[in-house]
């Protein structure tokens, strides 16, 4: 599979291109959400593709899609992507795209944390606490928490960073920013938002427990959330993937130390020992580290899903 940076599809209308996923408008119920191989790390988007990515992403979310749907329904409809694009598109989607509900995004990151790693080891250091969540006194780097815990963020645009917020904060912001969307359903931003982190705890820990017999370790990750017009809750975007989560080797994991992952670690690893201010535009990539994360992402799919990624 040839690398796919960005998708030049004329037969739908183009809603967004995203850091990763560029989307586009079928009706008044559905969208096409195509996943592709852009990369973006210390949220910029880098200037080279990794190769398979969008697949592997793809892959990774349909598969926890079907595995987890007892726990909410997701955004699938089952809708073949190349039934929607003109015929000499359907290379464009094939293996990358999903076709999905038109639903309304919370406006929060649902994050949970199983490890204490990355923003959560600093706020740690600072507070003895995440996102006003009290821990236990002595915890390292790469520590494994008593309890999994919910630490919402904030969305960020494009080049900015997502901040670490409470609950009661993550509840304000649905509270506000879903009045209009939940008006006549009964339902309230603040008691979404609590099914959300509900549904985001019982998530990671099957999910976690899962990955765990597979060899691999998911420190924390990152759902996203939607409503439909009755304020029926949905699990949105991508769920549980290298892009989205924290994925270590189960087999060298050790306290104290920041351990190596399956996900874009790696390449944040090489721009650190860059010059480089984390800032558009982004450095490129030598081509070696573009074909070692690749060969990483897919290594993480194949042992999730137990099969191969198809050509």
């Amino acid at each position: 599979m040839s690398a796919l940076f960005e998708t030049s599809i004329r037969s739908l209308p183009l809603i967004s291109r995203g850091k990763v996923r560029d989307i586009y408008a079928i009706d008044a119920d559905k969208l096409l959400i195509v996943t592709t191989d852009r990369l973006s790390a210390f949220d910029v988007i880098l200037p080279d593709p990794i190769p398979q990515k969008g697949a592997v992403l793809t892959a990774i979310s349909d598969f926890w899609f079907r595995k987890l749907a007892h726990i909410i329904p997701n955004q699938l409809t089952g809708i073949d992507p190349k039934l929607v694009v003109a015929a000499d598109e359907a290379g464009q989607v094939a293996g990358r795209a999903v076709v999905v509900k038109r639903l309304t995004p919370l406006p929060i990151e649902a994050v949970v944390r199983g490890y204490l790693i990355g923003s959560g080891w600093k706020d740690y250091q600072q507070t003895g606490a995440v996102c006003g969540v009290p821990l236990p006194v002595g915890l390292q780097i790469a520590s494994r928490l008593p309890e999994p815990i919910f630490t919402p963020a904030t969305k960020a645009e494009i080049g900015a960073h997502d901040e670490n917020i409470s609950f009661a904060e993550a509840q304000k912001h649905c509270a506000t920013q879903l009045a209009n969307v939940l008006q006549g359903t009964g339902k309230s931003g603040g008691h979404i938002c609590g099914k959300a982190r509900d549904a985001a705890m019982a998530l990671y820990k099957e999910a976690a427990a899962y990955a765990l017999s597979r060899g691999i370790i998911i420190a924390d990750t990152k759902f996203e959330f939607g409503v439909d017009a009755a304020g029926a809750l949905y699990l949105i975007d991508e769920a549980l993937t290298p892009d989205s989560s924290r994925f270590w080797p189960a087999d060298s994991y050790r306290e104290g130390t920041s351990p190596a992952s399956f996900d874009k670690q790696f390449v944040r690893d090489y721009l650190e020992t860059l010059n480089w201010n984390k800032k558009a535009p982004a450095p490129r990539l030598p081509a070696e580290v573009a074909a070692k994360t690749s060969e990483k992402y897919v290594e993480a799919c194949e042992r999730l899903t137990g099969e191969k990624l198809p050509d």
